[in-house]
């Protein structure tokens, strides 16, 4: 692997930062070379979700039979000219025709079939009467509304046409679509591959989740927060370890690594033990460390032969805001989905005043009050329960002092649901 450095080979342990690069110039190195991967085959039975790697042009017609749209008699539209209330019209019923067993013989004029809603139209039909307005007797129908031909007939390939394209490349694949794909004898589905990601999580201070805190130790709480991110980001998650602040360890670790994505929690800082920079910028390329921007600055990111590392501060909302900046664009673009930030919007009107500097970007958790919006905290990287107390977050982009209180700004919604009240 190459020894080459995106951004030189200084080690800012116990230094800091000497210059960090805008998020704007992250953002662009990380669209290189960020592509969507592979296809593979998937079942009809799995496929939702997915994103689809080419389209899929139906091989049948649908329906590939002319079907009754109504209840009622197939018949010759011909022979219900001139019936009324006044002055019905008697046809002879000579069978009927059901889903899945369609009538055997031919309707000769004169004659009806009684039909089900979708049902093949019998040979010799060309039409159906709705059965509101016919009564049977004595093996006979008689019909008081005439009708013209074609009236109340699915016609060949009224729903989907042999060679017509169903659904586009690039799609993600809806309830709904599977449906069609079954309609049309799909049984697997092309669709782009979804990336494997590997989770490494660094702090001799770190408890596993599940384990409740004691001393002067934590409970990790960025593995299931990532994990979740990852599937959201339809991702696959093929392993997760927490590991000491050990150097030697953490090589291993990135050595033997063949996921597509490695995400490194903790360790990306300027401190004693912060060996993830370096190490990256040893076995691969370091394309940037040190961002401008809050929280997150110490985030970090590279490749390690074909593999994306993206190194994410330690202080969980600092690893929930470096993984939306940078990790998650780069893991939805690899999975064939949008670099977009998937989240709802809301315009609302500030509540309160951001404070911000010029040439930095600043990640701002708030609330609602009422109809307008309240900044929780612009600071505090290690308070995780902001982000739960938060309906969502506002961006304040590196060109501007702040926000003023009473400005109109754009809400990333954590939820789906509406935005909950403060």
């Amino acid at each position: 692997m190459s020894s080459r450095a995106g951004v030189g080979a200084a080690d800012v342990r116990m230094r800091g930062f000497a210059e960090r690069k805008d998020v704007e110039e992250v953002l662009a190195l990380l669209r290189e070379g960020s592509c969507a991967l592979d296809q593979e085959s998937v079942s009809l039975a799995s496929c939702a979700g997915r994103v689809l790697a080419s389209e899929i042009a139906s091989p049948v017609d649908v329906p590939a039979f002319e079907r009754a749209a109504m209840d009622g008699y197939a018949l010759r539209g011909e022979d219900t000219f001139g019936a009324s209330a006044y002055d019905p019209v008697t046809l002879q019923l000579i069978g009927e025709s059901m889903p899945g067993r369609p009538y055997p013989g031919e309707v000769s004029p004169g004659q009806a079939v009684r039909i089900m809603t979708g049902a093949p139209i019998p040979l010799g039909a060309d039409s159906v009467v709705v059965v509101e307005v016919c009564r049977e007797i004595d093996g006979a129908v008689e019909l008081t509304e005439a009708v013209s031909p074609r009236k109340n007939v699915g016609s060949v390939g009224e729903d989907i046409r042999r060679a017509e394209t169903v659904l586009e490349a690039g799609r993600r694949i809806r309830p709904q679509d599977v449906g069609l794909l079954a309609s049309i004898g799909v049984a697997s589905v092309p669709c782009v591959r979804r990336p494997r990601v590997e989770l490494l999580i660094t702090g001799d201070e770190l408890l596993p989740a599940g384990s409740k805190p004691e001393g002067a130790c934590i409970v990790d709480s960025n593995s299931p927060v990532l994990q979740a991110l990852v599937d959201r980001d339809g991702g696959v998650q093929v392993g997760s370890r927490i590991l000491p602040d050990r150097m030697p360890d953490l090589r291993d670790a990135m050595t033997v690594c063949d996921a597509d994505v490695l995400l490194i929690s903790g360790g990306s800082s300027v401190g004693k033990e912060d060996y993830a920079p370096g190490l990256v910028e040893e076995l691969g390329t370091l394309l940037f460390h040190g961002v401008s921007m809050r929280p997150s600055s110490p985030a970090g990111g590279g490749r390690l032969g074909e593999t994306r590392v993206f190194l994410l501060p330690g202080n969980p909302v600092s690893c929930l805001c470096a993984y939306e900046f940078f990790a998650g664009p780069t893991l939805r673009a690899l999975g064939g989905r949008s670099r977009s930030w998937p989240h709802r919007r809301r315009s609302a009107t500030l509540a309160r005043k951001i404070s911000s500097q010029i040439g930095r970007t600043d990640y701002v958790r708030v609330a609602f009050d009422g109809d307008r919006v309240l900044p929780l905290a612009i600071s505090g990287a290690a308070i995780l329960s902001s982000t739960v107390r938060a309906a969502g977050a506002v961006i304040v982009p590196r060109g501007l002092e702040g926000l003023a209180e009473g400005e109109v700004v754009e809400v990333f919604l954590y939820d789906d649901e509406d935005a909950p009240l403060l």
